[in-house]
């Protein structure tokens, strides 16, 4: 047997009292205070009262009906932890309260300012600058600013209602006691935000309602605290120029995160969001949608020298190229024929997936007058124009809009009135006859309109005599110059 051993046992006995006096080994022994603020278990939770572990020789005890929440529900059992105040004590039982009065309750509120520690207060009153709020029943002043993290909608919708609250002004021996609740609720934000971004990745489909509106985009809070730039280039698949006309603040919309960077700002980041990415590519979805030579509807939404670009589709442009923008006249710009915002029928040309493109016709939606031509104006028809413009080949003649046709020098000059006709100027009107249909080559050959005239007489002349005299040469000649002094 070794000497340990039987020592040990040559040790005399503990006694009862002596191992309970042991069992307190490491547990406070000083005497505890009114305003004292108490940390520790709960040891039971009896019918009405709650025993709560004080680490000293003597447990706390504290009505139950005094932890119960708004329903009246005790949501506490045997182990959790309690932080409360000692209401009172006269060296056999400690009762614990949530708050104390008088002299304690100084001692408890100073402790409070110098641990930050939060308290409950009730918000009693508004007044000038602020709310009266009383707690352990002390008034306070809650500055305006302080009550919370956002604006409130009335200035006494606080009133009546209880909050914890943090002291950042304890003065002349708690006379002038200064409470916030917005530190609290940001530093409940803060925790709630970090645990919210360590979760949040690229992808990630959300809930959001617009904040703020600007040029160049909007911002929406995903989260409390938290917001997200959607770029204006991000709201729609289709182009949109001015965003106030498309969102407002407190709208509400689904997004997608495009990209978490980090802030210019310490612990800042910068959160891109999507609105059309929740729609997806409208371009992938075209195969199918339109067919060539189609008639559709579309929008204008901007014009560029060299044609119009229209919407047929959310996010589905095509090009109105100038020259595909009128049968009846010569586009320079588009602007001539359409405006942008203005809606517009057009046929489908040409569509290019691949390359993202589709050739639309402005023209060929309104019809091409050029189909009705041969069937309109067929030859000897006498017919009313108007002068386009005068060439030294002759005179372009609009029969209508969209149809033209050609007046060669040469029946001018051979008209019994073409010193009348070279004195007209473009448009002034005058009866013309179609001599030439050729509708595939959109030509049309005209004549005066006293061509007919001039044919009669000279056909009376040759039925007359089949061979003219000298006499008669020279009197065709003075009546020819007579017609053109006329």
């Amino acid at each position: 047997m070794s000497e340990e051993k039987l020592e040990n046992e040559d040790k005399p006995g503990e006694s009862f009292e002596e191992l309970f006096e042991k069992s307190y080994e490491g547990r406070r022994t000083e005497r505890v205070q009114v305003g004292d603020r108490i940390r520790g278990k709960i040891i039971s939770v009896g019918k009405d009262t709650i025993y709560v572990d004080t680490g000293t020789k003597i447990d706390g005890v504290v009505e139950k009906n005094e932890l119960a929440d708004e329903n009246g529900t005790v949501p506490y059992k045997e182990g959790d932890t309690l932080e409360l105040y000692v209401s009172t004590y006269d060296g056999n039982e400690i009762r614990l309260s949530k708050s104390v009065s008088g002299a304690g309750s100084l001692n408890m509120l100073r402790d409070a300012f110098e641990n930050a520690i939060p308290l409950e207060g009730k918000v009693k009153t508004q007044i000038k600058g602020g709310y009266q709020v009383e707690i352990a029943q002390r008034r306070a002043f809650c500055p305006m600013s302080q009550m919370d993290l956002k604006p409130a909608d009335s200035a006494d919708q606080h009133v009546g209602k209880s909050y914890v609250f943090l002291i950042t002004q304890f003065e002349e021996g708690g006379r002038n006691i200064v409470v916030s609740r917005r530190e609290l609720l940001k530093r409940e934000q803060q925790v709630a935000v970090s645990k919210f971004m360590s979760g949040l990745g690229v992808g990630a489909e959300l809930d959001a309602r617009v904040t703020r509106v600007m040029p160049y985009g909007v911002f929406a809070e995903i989260f409390p605290g938290v917001e997200g730039l959607v770029h204006v280039s991000e709201v729609s698949w289709s182009r949109v120029e001015k965003t106030e006309e498309v969102l407002h603040v407190g709208d509400r919309i689904r997004v997608k995160v495009l990209s978490i960077e980090k802030g210019e700002k310490r612990n800042s980041v910068k959160i891109s969001l999507s609105m059309k990415q929740m729609t997806g590519d409208p371009w992938e979805q075209m195969e199918g949608k339109f067919q060539i030579g189609e008639k559709i509807k579309g929008r204008v939404v901007r014009c560029a020298a060299f044609g119009a670009f229209v919407e047929i589709a959310e996010g589905i442009e095509g090009l109105v190229h100038v020259s595909e923008m009128s049968y009846t006249k010569r586009v320079l710009k588009p602007e001539e024929v359409v405006q942008v915002g203005q809606s517009v029928a057009v046929v489908v040309k040409e569509i290019d997936i691949p390359r993202r493109r589709i050739s639309l016709s402005i023209k060929d939606a309104e019809g091409d007058p050029w189909l009705e031509v041969a069937d309109k104006y067929r030859v000897g028809l006498s017919v009313g124009g108007t002068i386009e413009k005068k060439e030294k080949f002759g005179y372009f003649i609009s029969l209508e809009p969209g149809v033209t046709g050609l007046l060669p020098i040469s029946k001018i000059k051979n008209s019994l009135k073409s010193g009348q006709i070279e004195k007209l100027k473009p448009g002034d009107t005058m009866t013309v006859l179609v001599e030439e249909v050729h509708p595939a080559e959109r030509k049309i050959t005209l004549s005066p309109g006293d061509s007919k005239e001039e044919e009669g007489w000279e056909q009376f002349a040759g039925a007359g005599q089949k061979k003219a005299s000298f006499f008669g040469e020279k009197l065709q000649q003075a009546l020819q110059k007579n017609k053109e002094k006329s």
